[in-house]
């Protein structure tokens, strides 16, 4: 076990107990555990398997290589329409989670034996985007940060690569994507309202400026 794993958990304002939970099932598949990307990150010879996230409504194990699992059970879905690799498993409470627990641990399973037999996902150019470099460079390098972003609706995504790729310079795109990287994993869009003043959620209709007053 991992103690920033435990710090992570500490801090949780919610699905202490459910996360608690993902994480002793993968640990009971001997999987070892890192905190990557700012997640509870679980890999097999240094190789990534899954990831726990936390979003509003749910939480999830993210399996890195989902697409190519059976699915039997049929309860793997995308975090968005652009995602070719990861498949998730969204869970809304401990009973839930207790519930399907040997389910999961056949998914995991199943999971490491695509990493053994050295499986990789045969990619396809998106057709929807045109991201830039700096964009695909983050998503490289900060894999929740993918699946948060391929998590976003099609209209959210595409106003974030409109407000990345009309920078000129490289380092303003890199500056822009840092600067919003936090309301991406948070699922937020780019012209979403934050503040909870807005008549016209969940867009952004300028009632944030009475706080300033």
């Amino acid at each position: 076990m991992n103690h920033k794993v435990d710090e992570f958990i500490n801090n949780l304002s919610h699905w202490q107990e459910e996360i608690s939970k993902l994480r002793m099932i993968l640990l009971d598949c001997q999987l070892n555990e890192e905190l990557k990307w700012r997640q509870p990150c679980y890999t097999f010879n240094t190789n990534n398997i899954a990831l726990i996230g936390n979003f509003k409504e749910y939480c999830t194990i993210s399996f890195f290589k989902g697409v190519l699992l059976s699915d039997e059970e049929g309860i793997l879905v995308s975090p968005g329409e652009n995602s070719q690799t990861v498949k998730m498993i969204k869970v809304k409470s401990l009973k839930e989670i207790e519930q399907l627990e040997t389910v999961i641990k056949s998914y995991i399973f199943e999971a490491i034996e695509v990493e053994k037999a050295g499986l990789k996902v045969q990619f396809t150019k998106s057709t929807n985007l045109d991201f830039p470099e700096e964009l695909l460079d983050k998503f490289s390098k900060d894999e929740a940060f993918r699946i948060a972003f391929e998590g976003l609706t099609p209209g959210r995504q595409r106003a974030y690569n409109i407000h990345f790729s009309g920078a000129k310079q490289s380092q303003t795109r890199i500056d822009r994507i840092e600067k919003l990287t936090d309301r991406i994993l948070k699922g937020i869009g780019i012209n979403d309202c934050t503040c909870g003043l807005s008549k016209r959620k969940p867009n952004c209709d300028g009632s944030h400026k009475i706080l300033n007053q």
